[in-house]
Formats: C-alpha cells, structure tokens, sequence
C-alpha cells in the first residue's frame, strides 16, 4: 500500500469514526426524547383519577398509583368485555377495555356514589310519592281517634292512646320523608333554648319503650337563632335513638343527657347516652340505612341536612357514647 492510499484510508476512518460520534450522539438524543416522553405519558397516566394498567402478554407493563390501589382487582377483570360494571370490596367500578395488537389498555373508575346518588333519587321519589299517598287517610285517622278519646269510656282511653301514639309516629316518618326528599329551608326566628326541652319532652311521651329511662336535659334560657321546628326534629332524632340504643342493651335502667354550652361561634349541644354501642359508624348518616330493629334509616341523615342548613356540624363523641352538634350562632 503506497502513502497515497494509507492517507486515503485515514481519512476513510476517520470520516468513520466522525460518523460513528454523530450516530451515537442521536442516539443518545433519541434514548433522551424517549425517556422523556415515556415520562410524559407517565405522568398523564398518573394524573388521571381512575386506575389504568396497560398490560403486555397479560403482564403489567404500566400502572398509575391508583392501579396499585386496588390491585386485586385486577384478577377479577374479564378481560374479553369492552366495558362493563364490577363490584369490588363494597364500591362499583366502571371498567373499560381496549384492545391493540401486543397491548391491552385497562381503567377501573370508582361510580359508587354516581350509582348511590341515582339509588337514593330513584328511592326518594317512591318515598315521597308514598308519604303524599299515606298523607291524607293518616290526618283523617288522627281526627277521627282526638274525637274518640273525648268520647270513649275511661277504661278505653289507654287502647286510644295507644293508636294516637302509632299515628304520631306514621305522620313523623312522612314528614322526615317528605323533608329529605324535597330539601332542608331553614326559616330563621329566635327562640328560648330551654323551650327545646319541653318540646322533646312532650315528643317522648309519643314513643314507645319499656325499660326507666332518666331524661336529664340541661338547656338555659338563652336566646339563639335558628329554624325552631326543624331543630326539635333533630334532638328528637337523637334521643329517640338514644332511647332505642337503650331498649336494646343490657342496661336495665337507662339515661340519657341533653347539655348545653357555647363559644365565640357556636352553641353546642352535648347527647349522650347509656346504651348499646353503635354497631356500624360508616353509615350513621346513610340515608335508608340503619342497624337498629326499628326506624326507617333517614333520622341521621335528615339531621345533618337540617345541621349543615343552620352552618353546622356533627361529631361523635370518643370517649363517651353520644354526639356533639354545634350550630353556627347567626
């Protein structure tokens, strides 16, 4: 090889070696973009609020943090639907599925309480078209049983007592109904908070319990704001559920407390209770949901929505049996 063609052959290689810098800097530049758009979708995916894997060979190629949530799930998906709706631990999830030549894309979203809200309208309006039904013949029946009590004989007025008790009760449940199913108004006025007693104690001689129960309510003649009615119908609500807490324990003698004290902002009222301990807490305020062996389930729910329109709220107490309700001074 004569000098002509080794300069030749440098050169050769070294326009070799140029090219071979430049290919593994787009490379590098092509490893970065990748890298950074995988990043991007990533983030995408992580951003949104439903659980997505994509899967590849039935292997998990990709998830978001809210795949790994409720990664057992993912066992029970049938993955030959396009969509449909899944059970799971007590929620329904809406689950998609589509389908590309190597990947499968799945997303789980949470519809429970989209469906709990359509369960609860759809049972709202049976309810409120049956309270309107039962309206009418109740109010009859409550006339026509004040008219039999002036007439009856002495020794029949109990049995007559009795049924005006069980109509108080139908007309109660109606009203809570009616109420919850049409919105809480509050109509504000202001009134003694010591008149609350004497109308929770005029509402405990209409229900029914067998056991001595000690009503202390300790509320002072202090002025506040408020809707006055729809207040009496929340402590109803609590002391008739403290009465049935009570009914159903082992205790033989109950009590239950009604006390009063305020702050800057708030008068707080404290029930309590010695009772049988709440069985269930993740549905005290489920509208239709109860655990107790009498009640329709909406005394709760119907309270914080009377509570929430008076800008309030309601706590359950932790080291007693009962509940703080605080209603915003106005």
């Amino acid at each position: 090889m004569d000098e002509r063609e080794k300069e030749s052959l440098k050169e050769d290689l070294k326009s070799l070696i140029l090219r071979t810098y430049e290919v593994e800097e787009k490379y590098k530049e092509l490893s970065k973009s990748y890298e950074k758009l995988q990043n991007t979708i990533y983030e995408i995916i992580e951003s949104l609020p439903n659980a997505i894997w994509i899967l590849e060979r039935d292997k998990i190629f990709l998830q978001n943090s809210e795949a790994k949530k409720i990664s057992k799930i993912l066992p029970k998906i049938e993955t030959d639907k396009n969509s449909y709706e899944l059970e799971f631990e007590n929620k329904i999830f809406l689950i998609k599925i589509n389908q590309t030549d190597q990947k499968t894309i799945i997303t789980a979203t949470d519809i429970t309480e989209q469906k709990r809200s359509e369960r609860l309208a759809s049972m709202g309006q049976i309810a409120a078209h049956l309270s309107h039904e039962i309206r009418n013949p109740i109010g009859s029946l409550a006339l026509l049983s004040s008219t039999l009590l002036k007439r009856v004989d002495i020794k029949n007025k109990p049995l007559v007592l009795e049924i005006k008790k069980a109509l108080w009760r139908i007309e109660r449940i109606v009203k809570s109904t009616l109420l919850f199913t049409k919105g809480v108004s509050i109509s504000l006025d202001s009134f003694y908070i010591e008149e609350l007693s004497e109308e929770l104690e005029e509402a405990i001689e209409f229900y029914d319990f067998s056991k001595d129960i000690d009503f202390i309510f300790n509320l002072p003649k202090k002025i506040m704001r408020g809707d006055f009615d729809l207040l009496s119908i929340v402590f109803q609500n609590f002391i008739y559920n403290a009465i049935d807490a009570i009914e159903e324990s082992d205790e033989e003698r109950g009590e239950i407390n009604l006390s009063y004290r305020e702050n800057k902002n708030f008068h707080i009222f404290k029930i309590t209770d010695n009772g049988k301990e709440i069985e269930d807490k993740k549905i005290l305020y489920e509208p239709f949901k109860t655990t107790k062996t009498k009640g329709h389930g909406l005394g709760l729910a119907l309270s914080l929505e009377i509570v929430k329109a008076h800008n309030g709220d309601i706590k359950l107490l932790e080291n007693e049996k009962g509940f703080e309700i605080r209603i915003k001074k106005l």
